[in-house]
């Protein structure tokens, strides 16, 4: 069985479906459909060795995950479950503190082997419920599962139990000098901003209902789809261009916040808004791992120009063209007037290449004139070198606190900055639904900007926003079940 993986250092191209299937003991045979990306590894000292080495261990463990993948997202819960076919909260708990401590042959030897517990009923400590119908089925049939479910539990970097509560999470902001933020689309959506992957709401959702002629929404951003058809960027890309007008969210504010307090060591990311600099965050101390709008650049001669050069054709629907090239045609006068079509005899194919001759003014031929693309990371391409660069040369050696806000972490190799981290570090996630491949030591679950306006208030710091209500009231429980996982809800005012 062959492993396929990205290119390190670039963000995988979509999800290919491989071609074979692979059974477990419980004869349950389902198709491989994940593809995980890697970091750009080069050869740097030990911290970078030591990343090497953790990336490719990545890569094998998600091999073996990848055989259960497509079911185990629909049957894992990540709460405990409360009926008698399953272990109390409690047990959960006791069963994945002793899985770390005795490792998985001997914890299977004490639990499953010597009968004080069935496979099927331990799955529920790891939060999975069997499908249905696997019902009546042998308890090996189960083996599978749990293979899986011990393999992800234990590749989780594990909880610092001292940190539970929300005044730990603002204990942990006031003392910290040297904070990670890690940020997703999940804080510019207060704007009107779409994230990328909500349901309903989110701009996948939405591109799949365009009829774009490609198989997969995400495409769109596909570099190769790009360079062999821009069209099909281009006819969506005014629905994504930033047009802020200077705002920013609440949660932008926070860490400006943190900047000013001397306390911020480094924003990475995954946004394209470029909304960062109207919160004024320094520039020195932000990675945009995916790119921006903020440049673009021409793909044939490399002419770089400020993102706002661009805007007005995109916003008409045009490929925005490098004038680079066009001044450059034009001063050796090989730049024509535009033919003229005869519509009984010739159409104009949609799918055109980056090459074409044709600018989109209807005014002349431009034979070598680039199309210009906005400095976006897309996949297929490499990330900047300033990402990996500024993680292991500067960040893992000075982070106290690791904050992460507004993403599920769902996209390599951002999605491994987090694990890369020294395990020790506090960390803390702020989003409105919870992940469940990171065991973060805190969870404070709700709209980004209610969540870091009360922490603000409780550590005693003013968040001066015009959408902050100061005499807001907001509440927030401990989730059932848990003891560090909060939901935070706006409610009136107070008089």
């Amino acid at each position: 069985m062959s492993t396929q993986t990205t290119e390190k250092g670039k963000r995988p191209v979509g999800r290919p479906r491989k071609n074979y299937t692979t059974k477990s003991k419980g004869r349950l045979a389902v198709s491989d459909d994940q593809q995980v990306g890697h970091l750009n590894i080069k050869p740097h000292g030990q911290a970078r060795n030591e990343l090497e080495e953790r990336i490719n261990d990545l890569g094998d463990s998600w091999e073996t995950e990848s055989l259960f993948e497509d079911i185990i997202d629909d049957i894992t819960d990540d709460k405990f479950f409360n009926d008698d076919d399953a272990v109390s909260q409690e047990e959960a708990v006791h069963y994945r503190q002793q899985l770390r401590a005795v490792g998985p042959k001997e914890f299977c030897r004490v639990t499953v082997d010597s009968g004080t517990i069935t496979v099927k009923k331990l799955l529920t400590a790891f939060g999975i419920r069997p499908p249905e119908y696997l019902d009546g089925m042998p308890d090996d049939s189960y083996y599978g599962l749990l293979t899986l479910a011990l393999s992800r539990e234990l590749a989780k970097r594990a909880k610092l139990v001292q940190y539970n509560t929300i005044d730990d999470a603002v204990y942990l902001l006031k003392k910290s000098r040297n904070i990670v933020v890690l940020t997703g689309a999940g804080i510019s959506t207060s704007l009107g901003i779409p994230d990328f992957r909500s349901k309903e709401t989110g701009l996948y959702s939405k591109l799949e209902k365009l009829g774009l002629g490609i198989n997969d929404p995400q495409e769109v951003f596909n570099i190769d789809i790009f360079r062999d058809d821009p069209t099909i960027f281009y006819s969506v890309a005014k629905d994504i261009l930033p047009d802020t007008k200077g705002l920013y969210s609440p949660t932008h504010a926070f860490i400006a916040q943190l900047q000013r307090m001397g306390k911020l060591l480094t924003n990475y990311s995954q946004n394209i808004d470029n909304i960062e600099a109207n919160a004024g965050i320094d520039p020195e101390k932000l990675v945009q791992c995916h790119g921006s709008f903020a440049t673009a650049t021409c793909q044939k001669c490399g002419h770089q120009v400020q993102g706002d050069e661009i805007f007005a054709d995109i916003k008409a629907g045009h490929i925005p063209r490098c004038t680079k090239c066009v001044s450059a045609q034009r001063g050796t006068g090989s730049m024509k007037r535009k033919r003229s079509y005869n519509k009984s005899t010739s159409k104009r194919s949609r799918r055109r290449s980056s090459d074409d001759d044709d600018d989109d003014n209807g005014q002349y031929d431009l034979p070598s004139a680039g199309v210009m693309k906005p400095d976006i990371t897309f996949f297929g391409e490499e990330l900047p070198d300033r990402f990996t660069q500024r993680l292991i040369k500067h960040d893992r050696d000075l982070v106290d606190l690791v904050v992460v806000i507004g993403t599920s972490l769902k996209v390599a190799p951002v999605s491994e900055v987090v694990p890369y981290l020294p395990p020790h570090i506090p960390q803390i996630y702020i989003s409105r639904t919870p992940v469940t491949h990171i065991n973060f030591d805190i969870d404070l679950l709700g709209d980004c900007d209610v969540v870091v306006a009360e922490l603000c208030r409780r550590a005693g710091w003013d968040l001066n926003h015009d959408m902050v209500d100061p005499n807001q009231i907001v509440e927030a429980r401990l989730q059932d079940g848990y003891t560090s996982r909060h939901v935070f809800t706006a409610g009136g005012q107070s008089t």
